[in-house]
């Protein structure tokens, strides 16, 4: 016979979350959204990869540490790198410079040569021409060099047909007026092209400061070089009497420009105008320079002089020899500044290096630590998902003690608000069962051997009332309490719960044999009643379940005035039995019941279409195994049962 176990469903939820303890198990089972959700991280697969995940997590700022301060190191270096480069173009700018200076001396003297027709009285043109050799063998590497030649072609010259062609027209050197014109077409065009090479250069520095450093050396040199020229055309006005045709107006032209380039100097560099000024003071010819330009500016017919051309000559050379001091002293702080950067440079570079070492070496002690501060949680996460799991089990050994003493979904609600209060029910059924003859077999039997007879038939009885929708209520002694629509209520079918219960038991009891007296059956005296109660928890240091009311005492009264091996009921009890069908029973009269008076009562004796079941059942031990559940654990979740 299979019964559905019908139990509030509210009760059961209530009941496992009661049951349930969460542990490091349960994380595999954790909702939407959270860590971990695929794997325990305290055991095997999912604590490798929680380990590696916070390995991962101080890893990756460890990386962006190393990346960025690599990218730093490498600004540094190719900063540094920049800078070397800028110390070798002031170096080469240095080298190109004196070239250039020597090639404006050496065509100031050529063309003081030319024009004093062939005079020797100023310097030694073979000492002059040694010198500029010398500082073009010095440069350690030659620009490329594009002159002029014939036919308005450009070519350009390597540092070896550069010194052939510079040879070959020294030799040419004479006083003719076509001969003056070309030498200074030659030196003007070969410094022209020398500074032009240094202003490429100095536009490629374009990320340093040095710039501003550069372009003063470079207009410094061009002024001088402008200086020159027009001096040139100055000697040919004192030696000859007159600027004729454009030797004039190049002269004004390069005059104004050597001007100009002298004060875009001085504004790029403002430090070098006290330089300038203090030279300008000791110079004690300065305000001659003046005049004698202003002289020439005029341009008025004159005699010739070579005195006063000779006089103009070491004027202008003695002011341009004051200009090169102002370019020496611009090149010593182009050369301080460079070192400056170059030594910031390298300590920027070193820095660099010792913070990306720092963090190179320091980074697997970072992981060495993170990594062994994970395996210790993880370690101690594993130890107390065991303590879970232990304290799991213990919890749920106490909830199912808990539950045999009292009604799971009291015991739940005991739990959570420590009070319940007594509830009233309209309509129940009360049994009551006691052993007939159980005084004399106690007086004649042990204390232990008692014991054992009524563990046993507890035993039983405990096993058959589990496959109805009944609750054992208490056991006094040799009687035995059960009822029925109570704590959870069940309609009407209480009734028959119990009729078929008391049936099953009655056929169970007598094929019981008596432990310590083998020859003797069982016999069992039964009444049941039906009708209202009042049921709550007595007690607080051993609360209990207690059924109060009339309808208790009416089936005690029906299980005492009953006969062995029967089953007394009550009239109450044979009408709701009636309505519901199915169950036989026999009139037994009027009994005289105590504080009730005379009642009307009956026999249950079976069911409707046969007899009752009276099949002999194994007795199962007390407490099940420790993998077990109890069979009303499963009741709870409404399964069914034979």
């Amino acid at each position: 016979m299979i019964k559905q176990v019908s139990n509030n469903s509210a009760v059961v939820q209530e009941d496992e979350t009661s049951l349930r303890s969460l542990s490091s198990e349960d994380v595999s089972f954790a909702p939407k959204g959270y860590c971990c959700t695929k794997s325990n991280p305290a055991h095997g697969r999912g604590r490798r990869l929680h380990l590696l995940q916070m390995l991962v997590l101080p890893f990756i700022p460890i990386c962006a540490l190393i990346v960025q301060t690599a990218f730093s190191l490498n600004h540094i270096m190719l900063n540094r790198q920049e800078v070397m480069g800028i110390d070798a173009q002031v170096t080469d700018a240095t080298n190109l410079g004196k070239v250039v200076t020597r090639m404006q001396l050496e065509r100031s003297e050529v063309a003081f040569f030319v024009y004093t027709n062939g005079s020797t009285l100023r310097s030694n043109l073979t000492q002059r021409f040694q010198m500029t050799n010398s500082a073009l063998e010095s440069m350690s590497s030659w620009p490329p060099i594009y002159l002029p030649e014939n036919e308005g072609r450009i070519v350009s010259l390597d540092k070896e047909t550069f010194l052939n062609r510079l040879g070959e027209f020294r030799l040419k050197i004479s006083s003719e007026e076509s001969s003056m014109t070309e030498v200074l077409n030659w030196y003007t065009s070969v410094n022209a092209a020398l500074l032009d090479h240094l202003t490429n250069q100095i536009k490629e520095t374009d990320s340093s400061g040095v710039w501003r450093y550069l372009l003063a050396f470079k207009n410094l040199l061009r002024s001088i070089e402008s200086t020159g020229i027009a001096s040139v055309y100055g000697v040919n006005y004192f030696g000859r009497g007159l600027l004729r045709g454009n030797n004039y107006i190049y002269y004004i032209h390069h005059d104004a420009i050597a001007k100009d380039l002298l004060n875009g100097s001085l504004n790029y560099v403002p430090m070098l105008r006290d330089v300038y000024r203090r030279l300008t003071k000791t110079m004690t010819n300065y305000g001659t320079i003046k005049k004698r330009g202003d002289i020439i500016v005029q341009n008025s017919q004159r005699s010739p002089n070579i005195t006063e051309a000779i006089d103009y000559f070491d004027s202008i050379a003695q002011y341009t020899d004051e200009l090169r001091k102002l370019q020496k002293e611009l090149r010593h702080q182009i050369r301080n500044y460079v070192s400056a950067n170059l030594h910031e440079a390298a300590n920027k570079e070193a820095i660099g290096i010792a913070i990306l070492v720092v963090v190179l070496a320091v980074s697997p002690v970072i992981i060495w630590l993170v990594r062994n501060a994970v395996s210790t949680i993880q370690l101690y996460a594993a130890n107390l998902g065991m303590k879970a799991k232990e304290l799991k089990r213990e919890k749920k050994k106490s909830d199912t003690l808990l539950f045999q003493m009292l009604p799971p979904s009291v015991a739940t609600q005991l739990k959570q608000t420590r009070q319940v209060p007594a509830e009233y029910y309209a309509s129940v059924t009360v049994y009551f069962s006691d052993i007939v003859g159980f005084t004399e077999i106690a007086a004649v039997s042990t204390p232990l051997e008692v014991v054992t007879f009524l563990n046993k038939i507890y035993k039983l009885f405990d096993a058959r009332i589990e496959c109805y929708d009944v609750y054992k209520v208490e056991t006094i002694g040799d009687s035995y309490m059960v009822a029925s629509g109570l704590p959870v209520k069940n309609g009407s079918k209480h009734v028959s719960e119990i009729a078929s219960m008391a049936l099953d038991l009655l056929a169970g009891s007598s094929q019981f044999k008596i432990p310590h007296r083998k020859s003797e059956r069982l016999r069992i005296r039964s009444g049941a009643h039906t009708g209202p109660v009042v049921a709550g928890i007595v007690g607080s240091k051993m609360p209990r379940y207690c059924l109060f009311g009339d309808t208790v005492n009416t089936a005690s009264r029906m299980e005492s005035t009953g006969e062995a091996s029967k089953i007394h009921i009550s009239s109450e009890f044979k009408k709701a039995l009636d309505a519901i069908g199915g169950y036989r029973t026999e009139h037994r009269g009027l009994v005289d019941v105590k504080g009730k008076g005379p009642m009307d009562t009956y026999w249950l004796t079976c069911k409707e279409g046969g007899e009752h079941r009276t099949v002999e059942m194994e007795t199962p031990t007390y407490f099940p195994d420790e993998d077990s559940e109890p069979i009303f654990m499963r009741r709870l979740r409404g399964e069914c049962y034979i």
